[in-house]
């Protein structure tokens, strides 16, 4: 009987200690809080989740919808990383938030920037005078300036400057009017300008086809690759390093040219 209970006890103790075993190994996983705005980046980072899960990384993606708290929220260390920005955005960025620690870390895709318009279906069509809404954070207005430029609409003193601003602009053929505003809203005000220049991810989130719907787009040679960004004290860690690795894999290559078609491209 003794000899019984010993044999239950030991079985027991074995039970919890592989139970306090396991319950180590689990809160051993690394967490990585990533910002993300909602197409293509949270799906993109969707994607590759349940691969980071199995390499011990809980990746959380955090979706905002505006361009300025996910870098916010990384500085002020309430998020690990962000993934949404290009590197002429990340400078302006740098030069506007003095503490900015952010450091990219890899670079994942190019989401060509493009015009789109209700009313016109070719370049030609644009009349004197038309209202040209544009994004109105610094590194986009300018990218949307320089697209303007290469169609011929306006001429800037220095075409290849992507920090252009209006006051860049030496000839204004038609006289198109400007409207700067926030990226997100650009689509909703589609029907009310003549031309709008939008971002990739707000035009795809619009259900708009970047390379059947807009009116001209940008070539594969866009200096504006996305970068997944990090910050100097964490860029090292392992579940970056882990994450970096899944960003810039084959599959994911595959899932991007298979789910996007064009309208987003593999930048690795």
């Amino acid at each position: 009987m003794i000899s019984r209970i010993s044999h239950q006890l030991r079985r027991v103790a074995a039970a919890s200690a592989y139970a306090v075993l396991f319950a180590g190994s689990a809160m051993a996983a690394d967490t990585l809080s990533i910002a993300a705005t909602p197409v293509p980046h949270a799906e993109i980072l969707e994607f590759i989740k349940p691969q980071l899960a199995k390499e011990g990384v809980d990746l959380k993606i955090k979706v905002f919808t505006d361009y300025v708290q996910p870098a916010v929220q990384v500085n002020e260390k309430h998020l690990d990383g962000n993934f949404f920005l290009h590197q002429p955005y990340l400078n302006e960025f740098k030069k506007s938030h003095k503490n900015d620690l952010e450091v990219p870390v890899a670079k994942v895709h190019v989401e060509p920037f493009a015009a789109y318009s209700s009313k016109y279906k070719k370049v030609a069509d644009i009349p004197a005078g038309a209202t040209v809404a544009i994004p109105n954070d610094p590194s986009n207005s300018g990218r949307a300036l320089l697209l303007l430029a290469k169609q011929g609409l306006l001429k800037l003193k220095d075409p290849s400057n992507i920090s252009a601003t209006k006051k860049d602009i030496i000839e204004n053929p038609k006289n198109l009017k400007f409207k700067e505003l926030e990226a997100a809203t650009l689509p909703r005000v589609l029907n009310q300008v003549d031309l709008a220049l939008i971002n990739t991810n707000y035009a795809i989130e619009a259900k708009l086809n970047p390379v059947k719907d807009s009116l001209f787009i940008e070539d594969a040679n866009s200096p504006y690759a996305n970068l997944l960004v990090a910050r100097e004290d964490n860029k090292n860690s392992p579940a970056f390093k882990k994450l970096i690795a899944a960003l810039n894999s084959p599959e994911v290559k595959k899932f991007i040219e298979e789910k996007y078609k064009g309208a987003v491209v593999p930048a690795f």
